[in-house]
């Protein structure tokens, strides 16, 4: 009698052309997750003209009617499809909203990266949770310092800003106080983190940049009498500041001399109080407290356009790493509107009904998650008809592939899922 087969049969075993077949009729988010499995299917999927052309065949149809160009390298056909289907999600996809309570006390700041949310400011906690799951992951404690100020995280660190002290915590292990003595800053009031960079706007005027592995602050950059309520900083070392009095000024991240320090010129705007920066089309993008958004081509110095977007103040503007094409913007009057980031002009507003909420199965930290529905406007004129309950003013937003995440200085957290109109 023969011993059995014992032989393993892995996917690993069947041929390149095959896996090509397989992956062809994946979707895009399925085929991106597949491509980080291993190096071998990463070659495959990027690098295999046999799938190139099998998955080019697959979406010919969508990739024909719009600017797409099916001739160059999968990866980069890839990302163009993925920022259009993002574009036509936010713009005119279904949308409903998630909603769970996160904290105990009332919190305005969020960011998301990686699949996770990090929400907090307003107590002395942030917490980190799963964006597909809303399952509170990990707790960083600041009990013994000051309020929380800002925060950003990584893949490896959680920084935050708490009065005169950064702290860091490397991921699942405690906290460590910056090694700076208390006081050796003035008081800081926004930070953005770009390992291995922390830069701190702070009150007297200043932006400090801080180097995380050394713990000394490397520079200290003169942007302005006034303090510095917010920053925007980007691959390419430049960083932006604004503040209360609607200025706004740029450095880039090693020169030494403030004389380089630019000033952009504000027409309408009053109060900076958000600014982001896409490096990838170098544009820059102001929000302010009379309700007016601007946008500089920072290649030419140059005002782009301005429009009032909305009858309040703007909290936050932010775009999905790599967009060049839609802004969501949240303020005062709790709308979340998609703005044309090269024209200004809003594309959708969006607004939660007033009916009655649905308990999903799901859990949360503090009890089931809920799903409210979502209604598109198409002028502001409707906005009233919507009540205020329903309209808690949006203090920060953070946006990734068809989906938004907005804080509103409640103890809730709002997840926007954005999906794509076949």
């Amino acid at each position: 009698m023969k011993p059995p087969n014992t032989t393993r049969r892995t996917i690993n075993l069947l041929d390149q052309d095959i896996l090509c077949i397989i992956f062809s009729i994946l979707d895009l988010f399925d085929l991106v997750r597949c491509s980080s499995v291993c190096k071998s299917w990463n070659v495959i999927i990027n690098t295999s003209r046999l799938m190139h052309t099998l998955y080019v065949k697959q979406w010919a149809n969508e990739a024909s009617s719009s600017s797409l160009n099916m001739g160059g390298p999968l990866n980069v056909f890839l990302e163009d499809l993925a920022m259009q289907n993002h574009r036509s999600a936010l713009v005119q996809g279904s949308v409903f909203v998630d909603q769970w309570k996160g904290h105990t006390v009332g919190i305005d700041q969020c960011r998301m990266k990686m699949g996770l949310i990090l929400t907090g400011v307003g107590d002395k906690l942030m917490r980190l949770w799963s964006s597909t799951t809303y399952k509170c992951l990990e707790e960083y404690s600041l009990s013994d310092l000051g309020p929380l100020a800002d925060f950003d995280f990584d893949e490896n660190k959680v920084v935050g800003l708490a009065g005169t002290r950064l702290c860091i915590w490397m991921r699942h292990r405690n906290r460590s106080a910056f090694p700076l003595r208390e006081g050796t800053f003035p008081k800081g009031l926004c930070m953005r983190y770009m390992d291995p960079d922390a830069m701190v706007g702070c009150q007297d005027g200043t932006v400090r940049v801080f180097d995380m592995y050394s713990s000394t602050c490397s520079q200290i950059i003169r942007m302005g009498d006034s303090g510095i309520n917010c920053l925007a900083v980007g691959d390419d070392q430049l960083v932006l500041s604004g503040s209360s009095h609607g200025g706004i000024k740029l450095n880039v991240l090693g020169q030494s001399s403030n004389q380089r320090v630019s000033r952009l010129k504000p027409s309408d705007l009053q109060g900076v109080k958000t600014l982001c920066y896409n490096p990838s089309s170098h544009l820059a993008f102001a929000g302010s407290i009379n309700g007016y958004a601007e946008c500089w081509d920072l290649r030419k110095m140059k005002k782009l356009w301005g429009y009032r977007v909305g009858p309040n103040a703007i909290y936050s503007m932010q775009f999905l790493r790599m967009d060049m094409s839609t802004l969501v913007v949240g303020g005062l009057d709790g709308v979340l509107r998609i703005l044309d980031q090269n024209t200004g002009e809003i594309l959708s507003r969006c607004v939660i009904r007033s009916s009655a909420v649905k308990i999903t199965s799901t859990n949360s930290l503090y009890g089931s998650v809920e799903r409210k529905q979502v209604k598109r406007l198409t002028e502001d004129s409707g906005i009233s008809n919507f009540p205020l309950m329903t309209r808690q003013p949006i203090r920060c937003i953070a946006v990734g592939m068809g989906k938004v995440v907005t804080t509103h200085n409640t103890d809730f957290i709002r997840m926007w899922r954005f999906r794509e109109t076949k």
